[in-house]
């Protein structure tokens, strides 16, 4: 089914990091560099879907026919995914931080004590509010990046964010995963798995809208 058609569909994609800001200067964000959510939305578009891709802040060139919406923070991206939607497919590849500070400091925090006491809240959580949500779309995938029981980790959030696919990867290992061009997936769903890759990401993207077809609702 490689290369099958998505003419007609509306897909949004998020990928990339969330930036949480501490003040002015300094922020809380992790190594995503948004190479995956971006081969997938490219992918998408190249089938003939419409695609919504909402990006963190990342360095990287916006795939032909692609509407892109650039985002920093985590609630900035609630907000612009939930706005794409009604859509037939969304896929969170985006590493959106789990919190973020209570409070952002109006101007740079100054050099004093010798330990500083970060109060920090929890972002909204996209992929479980899509999956409920009245316009939900006919297939929700979400990503896990685990260091280690990636399937263990990554069948309980199948379960609790109430998704119909987990695209799950080892992070911290040499030649995939964050940064890196290439990438190895197993995707989860209830009652079954399947392992896509090691490959370049841009062909795994292909893969995994595959497989995201072989596992539409009837």
């Amino acid at each position: 089914m490689s290369g099958a058609s998505l003419a007609g569909r509306r897909i949004v994609v998020s990928a990339g990091p969330t930036f949480e800001d501490i003040d002015p200067v300094r922020f809380i964000g992790n190594r995503s560099s948004g190479k995956m959510g971006f081969a997938v939305a490219e992918a998408a578009a190249r089938r003939g879907a419409q695609v919504v891709l909402v990006a963190g802040p990342v360095s990287l060139h916006t795939p032909q026919g692609v509407e892109r919406v650039d985002v920093r923070s985590a609630r900035q991206m609630r907000e612009a995914v939930i706005a794409a939607l009604p859509a037939d497919v969304y896929i969170g590849a985006a590493a959106v931080a789990d919190y973020a500070p209570a409070v952002i400091a109006p101007g740079k925090i100054k050099k004093k004590e010798e330990q500083l006491t970060l109060a920090l809240v929890r972002t909204p959580d996209i992929l479980a509010e899509v999956a409920v949500h009245e316009r939900r779309p006919a297939m929700v995938v979400g990503f896990a990046a685990e260091t280690h029981d990636v399937e263990f980790y990554a069948r309980g959030k199948l379960e609790k964010k109430r998704v119909d696919l987990i695209a799950a990867n080892r992070v911290g290992v040499s030649g995939s995963g964050f940064e890196s061009d290439d990438n190895a997936l197993t995707v989860y769903w209830a009652g079954g798995a399947r392992a896509l890759g090691p490959a370049p990401k841009t062909e795994l993207a292909d893969q995994l809208l595959d497989l995201i077809l072989t596992r539409w609702p009837a």
